[in-house]
């Protein structure tokens, strides 16, 4: 069946929202008296729609189809419906579709089970597969409740690839084409709970929707339930879920307060900074049963001691700390930092302040203002933020390295670091886990065996995210009191991690504006980063294949002689052109060191397969033994054609296929035009066919063949130069011979010469008498 048009994709979403206000609304029914009006007038439903993709097997990361979403604000309800279709019809086979959902940023996927570079964390993803079959039905799809509000994408692939390489336009292609369409459901009525001062709310059977906000450095945020009473039922039946959930780990927080036991408390550490925290409170009584409550929330604020260079210099230039770990270095006091005998003070962490270097796209590089290194204390951490929301920051690769002296971390001590994103981890004398709130940090850490750590994320989520350290001294508290140990960091953001390696080719890929990088391997080699040689060639490989790829095409010599010697001056330019730029457009396309470009490689691509065709245009056009002036128009107009169809598309069949087609049809009506007024069949020769029309037709045929349904990525250096040596091969035997009234380097001949060696053709006359 053919793809749905606009009209079935709007009814689908109408029948999407049909389905999904009752479920809704069954969640929301109307209010009790005394209340305020229906739940369900508060709820907004919108839908959204990207335009379908066409979907590829997959075989890197630019053959999946990525869809982008933003979800609104106070989403309470968030549905995805997938469609899918198929192009010609019965003769397409059933295929399984993966769909991965990913929030803030894209999904990192590996369906090849390839390994990833060392030191590399991979953010999970939710992905299911559902047959084709399945998702023609249309009623697929995904729910997600309480969504966290900003970007959420959608990538879709089918299963991996054969290796096998076909030719675009020769070999029937099935068109699979994929569409998600999302529907949400927000609340507009939605209760602010501020800090410090008590919220009522009254349930019924209806959830009721709060939301806090979290300003900039709260260390940490409690929520407390207070005078819960029901009107039936005793105890407090009441369940509080805070946070938005995202796919596929949910770190949502549920409070249930079902027991007598008063006040019931919630204590979030770290919570997302800057952001409007969701509440959803729900009745676990029996239906016609009210509850009423008291919400209260308490922030912890955490102000952090911004060092810089000028900072130290006018606050306390006297003051320092000698340690043997580390040499003499400026800091706050301990009374600065709230660590004296009256208890824990304002001042909870450093925060050092950092340069955002914007390089180019998706490329970026973060250091610390005014310093070289960041000093790290046992007391209080150290913490770096680093501004990756504006959007465009999401589709590269985030690179984390710290370096400590050998000197420095020394004696049992320990440098732990935590990278996470919307808040710090400041619980390092607790908890070692990097856990905040709503995030699974990344840890990192340097000791005495190693004085180096590294770090990379994939596809970083689009937040401001925080690198946060620590000293310990796990087997000597005592040593570290007064220990400062300078680390330094590199921190920058890459479109692909060490740009894809000498095997891969880091690519730029674009969905409407939204950039995002990918890997494409050469050589065998796989993975994220092209970093997997378990299916890798050898360096001995690569040269045998380039030394095939590239002196195979020294076989156009062949043909390129047998025109020389037939007076076939153009014919035998065109093969030199072709001998020419395939064989270093071959010598560019090799993967590591063993590659030469003399050109651009788009350059040597077009012109490696504009000879191709024009080899096989001059040289059936030669059979047709046109006229001398014919023959030549017919040359250069074909060579247009054929330089404008490989513009529109290099790799389409038949744009080659279609003037060498039309060559044979006029060396076809020619030959059948000499055997009508020969009156027997031309070439009148058995020989001429025995000998050279035969094994030059049945080497173009072949070389069809293997050009066409045999050649691999596995086999390709192989099967590709054995093509390179049926061409020229069968060039040489199809060449018409000389004409008869022609000599030998006659066309020589024919060039204009100095005067010294010129015959004169107006020879003396002499008279006998």
């Amino acid at each position: 069946m053919g793809r749905a048009g606009s009209g079935g994709a709007a009814r689908a979403a109408l029948a999407g929202l049909r389905l999904l206000l009752p479920l809704l609304l069954a969640r929301a029914p109307r209010a009790a008296a005394g209340e305020r009006a229906s739940r369900g007038m508060g709820l907004v439903s919108e839908h959204f729609s990207q335009a379908p993709q066409k979907l590829s097997f997959y075989s890197w990361y630019g053959s999946t189809r990525l869809f982008h979403f933003r979800v609104p604000p106070d989403t309470v309800l968030l549905r995805w419906l997938l469609h899918a279709s198929w192009g010609n019809g019965a003769t397409c086979p059933e295929e399984e579709i993966t769909m991965h959902f990913r929030y803030g940023a894209p999904p990192v996927i590996n369906p090849l089970g390839t390994s990833f570079p060392k030191d590399t964390l991979v953010p999970p993803s939710f992905h299911i597969r559902v047959l084709l079959s399945t998702l023609l039905l249309g009623n697929t799809s995904v729910n997600v409740s309480h969504p966290a509000p900003g970007d959420w994408f959608v990538a879709a692939h089918l299963p991996p690839s054969s290796q096998k390489i076909e030719v675009k336009g020769f070999v029937p292609t099935c068109a699979y084409v994929f569409q998600p369409d999302m529907l949400v459901m927000r609340v507009v009525e939605v209760s602010i709970l501020e800090p410090g001062v008590p919220l009522r709310q009254n349930l019924f059977s209806h959830p009721s929707y709060l939301k806090i906000f979290v300003p900039e450095y709260t260390q940490e945020l409690q929520l407390e339930l207070q005078g819960c009473t029901s009107s039936r039922n005793s105890g407090c039946p009441v369940r509080f879920t805070v946070g938005s959930a995202t796919l596929p780990s949910n770190f949502q927080k549920v409070l249930t307060c079902a027991g007598p036991t008063l006040p019931c408390r919630l204590l979030l550490p770290s919570p997302p900074w800057g952001r409007w925290l969701q509440v959803t409170a729900e009745s676990l009584a029996e239906p016609q049963v009210s509850v009423a409550f008291v919400a209260d929330a308490v922030l912890t604020a955490c102000r952090p001691w911004t060092v810089n260079f000028h900072h130290f210099m006018g606050s306390s230039p006297n003051q320092s700390y000698h340690t043997s770990t580390s040499p003499a270095s400026p800091g706050p006091t301990p009374q600065d930092l709230g660590w004296s005998s009256g208890g824990r003070g304002p001042f909870c962490f450093l925060s050092y302040p950092v340069m955002r270097d914007d390089v180019d796209a998706m490329s970026v590089r973060f250091q610390p203002m005014d310093r070289a290194s960041v000093l790290v204390r046992s007391d209080v951490p150290s913490v770096m933020r680093l501004g990756l929301n504006t959007g465009m920051d999401s589709g590269g690769s985030l690179t984390i390295t710290l370096r400590a002296n050998k000197t420095a971390v020394t004696n049992g001590t320990l440098v732990v670091g935590c990278m996470n994103a919307a808040s710090p981890f400041l619980s390092f004398n607790t908890s070692l886990s990097c856990t905040t709130a709503f995030f699974q940090g990344y840890p990192l850490s340097l000791s005495t065996s190693s004085h180096t750590a590294n770090l990379t994320i994939p596809y970083p989520e689009s937040d401001n995210w925080y690198l946060s350290l620590q000293l310990l001294c796990p087997e000597s508290p005592r040593h570290c009191e007064r220990a400062v140990v300078h680390v330094e960091t590199t921190l920058y953001l890459a479109p692909c991690l060490d740009d894809c390696g000498p095997y891969g080719q880091c690519l730029l890929l674009r969905r409407y504006g939204y950039l995002y990088a990918g890997c494409s391997c050469k050589a065998g080699w796989r993975g994220w980063s092209c970093t997997d040689n378990s299916t890798a060639q050898t360096e001995a490989q690569q040269r045998v294949a380039a030394l095939l790829l590239t002196l195979s095409n020294l076989m156009f010599l062949v043909p390129i002689t047998v025109s020389v010697r037939r007076a076939l001056l153009v014919e035998a330019s065109v093969y030199f052109y072709t001998m020419f730029f395939s064989t270093f457009y071959h010598a560019c396309d090799q993967p590591g060191e063993a590659v030469l470009c003399i050109l651009n490689y788009d350059t040597l691509q077009y012109c490696d397969f504009l000879g191709s065709g024009a080899s096989a245009w001059v040289t059936i056009l030669c059979m047709a033994r046109l006229k001398t002036v014919l023959k030549h128009v017919l040359f250069l107009l074909g060579t247009l054609v054929l330089a404008m169809s490989l513009q529109l598309d290099r790799r389409g069949m038949w744009n080659m296929m279609g003037p060498c087609l039309f060559a044979f049809v006029i060396m076809t009506f020619m030959w059948v035009c000499r055997c009508r007024r020969r009156r027997r069949c031309y070439p009148s020769s058995w020989q001429r066919w025995a000998f050279f029309l035969l094994p030059g037709i049945s080497m173009a045929s072949m070389g069809i063949a293997i050009y066409t349904f045999m050649m691999t990525n596995d086999n390709y250096y192989y099967t590709h130069s054995i093509w390179h040596i049926l061409l020229a091969g069968s060039a040489a035997f199809l060449l018409p011979p000389r004409e008869e009234q022609a000599e030998p380097w006659a066309c020589l001949q024919k060039f204009p010469c100095h005067y010294q060696i010129c015959k004169n053709d107006r020879d003396e006359l002499y008279t006998v008498t």
